[in-house]
């Protein structure tokens, strides 16, 4: 497909003109055609319009038109074929490997998304028959489910191109709730989001939906995005990205006339804590378990382990020793951007130079800069220095972490109230170490989304039971995931039907249940239909 280089707005082809830009090749440092042209005020206002206007469409449509819209884009995103994942990798600079398995992921969850809205008992229909003869007042007919919010902003992630991007998590649940989606394409991979709107815009028109229920717009977040956040016609906000833009989406919905939510993933350091069995029977694993957690992607996941937590002691020194062996022997990896690269170096010299901290050890090979590449690399200070020193709980989102060691387990545990929120928080243990780790478990629930025992954070499996957030800074909003099939109450919201005929409730409260729901009714879960 010959890329335009222009934003696709509610059907139509942007203009030509206002700020241009290109690409870059990560891996070559070369720019790559075409221009790709900024999406102008004025057509972001017009695709914001069409999507409201679309909206009215699409929440009245049944729940098999979403699932089919659905699929219909996995199967348009898969016939781009190898044509998207050679333009991905040439933007991001990422493994073929690792693209194909993210095309899949993509694809994957758009399905099991059209799964659940196919099912339809996400929206939570809930009813209280009415209760006429009740002392010492009647309880009226109480009825209450979950309906679209209205059109979503999805800003496009830099180390996601496919699955936090244009058709990635965000849009499929945005549009598995029922809402029209405008998506901000991520200036680092402009070229892949193009193709894959193409992709969604195809599967639109097939099925015979409103082209407004869709637009990928070019342009600044601080410009064109922001515009975005403020429309009047936006409902809410999905977006992965870094603090400080987070935040500034955030500002910007809540200082609106009437403020709108932003679901916004920012920063995670996802700490790691090993205990002392674990480190005694598996140290040397751990240390290697670690680095290839910690250098996956070239430590540009949300979740990499950017801080190791451990009691002081010989089998800590051994550990210690194990992880600087491995990460000496470490390859110098291209990361996504040369601001993401430069970014990860001020990061890291942050931490590093703060008084007390170790460098424990850096990857013997030198960083091309020609690459873009990040050297993996480690350092190590002591649980008072980590108190003591805020600085030291900075996120530098790449090959890096920090080992905290503490003299014992208070001083652990008053590490861990002094962390900030995160996504993940893993512990390593034996069955010994585990048995105890309960007043551990208690502090990290206060601070993560999610726990992991015996594992590694790296890897967010698409799931019902998946929650991918956490308490701030990790994400906005803690009640909710953006991974998982529970992403999709993000985008909606409750509305009680009190004392409605049946010819004017939504069929999903209607007392025969003709969708085959499960519902709350009088307090139980059932699909029976109501007498």
């Amino acid at each position: 497909m010959l890329l335009q280089g222009k934003s696709l707005l509610a059907g139509r082809t942007g203009a030509t003109g206002g700020t241009i830009f290109r690409a870059l090749n990560p891996a070559t440092s070369e720019t790559l055609a075409p221009d790709f042209h900024e999406a102008s005020l004025a057509e972001v206002d017009a695709a914001l319009q069409a999507a409201a206007a679309a909206f009215q469409d699409y929440r009245a449509r049944p729940a098999e038109t979403r699932a089919k819209l659905l699929e219909t884009i996995a199967t348009e995103i898969e016939a781009l074929g190898d044509t998207l994942l050679q333009r991905a990798q040439a933007e991001t600079g990422l493994p073929l490997a690792r693209l194909q398995g993210e095309r899949a992921r993509t694809c994957g969850q758009l399905r099991l998304f059209a799964q659940v809205v196919r099912e339809g008992s996400w929206v939570d229909a809930r009813i209280d028959p009415a209760l006429p003869d009740r002392q010492p007042l009647p309880r009226p007919d109480l009825r209450r489910m979950l309906i679209p919010l209205g059109p979503v902003v999805v800003f496009g992630s830099s180390n996601f191109p496919l699955a936090f991007s244009v058709a990635g998590g965000d849009t499929a649940s945005a549009l598995a709730a029922g809402c029209p989606v405008i998506v901000k394409a991520h200036r680092a991979h402009p070229g892949t989001a193009e193709l894959v709107g193409h992709a969604v815009v195809r599967a639109v028109a097939a099925c015979g939906l409103p082209a407004g229920l869709f637009s990928l717009v070019h342009g600044g977040g601080a410009s064109v995005g922001i515009a975005m956040v403020k429309h009047p016609a936006v409902a809410a906000v999905g977006f992965t990205g870094s603090h400080a833009a987070g935040r500034a989406l955030c500002d910007a919905a809540a200082a609106r006339p009437h403020p709108i939510p932003v679901f916004a993933e920012m920063s995670s350091l996802n700490p790691v804590f090993l205990l002392p069995g674990a480190l005694r029977e598996r140290g040397a694993a751990l240390a290697q378990g670690l680095l290839g957690s910690f250098t996956l992607g070239a430590g540009q996941f949300c979740t990499k382990p950017g801080l190791i937590f451990a009691l002081r002691g010989p089998d800590t020194d051994a550990f210690l020793q194990a992880l600087a062996a491995a990460v000496q022997g470490a390859a110098c990896a291209t990361m996504l951007t040369p601001g993401i690269q430069a970014a990860f170096v001020e990061n890291r010299t942050k931490v590093t130079t703060v008084p007390g901290v170790k460098i424990l050890a850096a990857a013997g090979a030198v960083p091309d800069a020609k690459k873009t590449q990040g050297q993996p690399s480690v350092a190590v200070t002591t649980g008072a220095n980590f108190l003591m020193n805020p600085a030291l709980a900075t996120e530098a989102f790449g090959p890096f972490t920090l080992v905290i060691t503490a003299a014992d387990a208070d001083e652990l545990a008053a590490c861990v109230r002094a962390l900030e929120g995160q996504l993940t928080a893993t512990l390593h243990g034996t069955a010994a170490d585990l048995a105890s780790a309960g007043p551990l478990v208690a502090l990290l629930e206060q601070k993560a989304g999610r726990l992991l025992v015996n594992g590694f954070p790296t890897g967010v499996e698409v799931s019902p039971a998946m929650n991918h957030g956490g308490p701030s800074p990790a994400t906005s909003d803690p009640r909710y995931t953006s991974v998982g099939t529970a992403a999709l109450l993000r985008f909606a919201r409750p509305v009680c039907y009190q004392n409605f005929p049946e010819a004017l409730l939504p069929v999903a409260l209607r007392n025969a249940n003709p969708l085959g729901l499960m519902r709350l009714v009088d307090g139980k879960l059932t699909r029976e239909p109501m007498a």
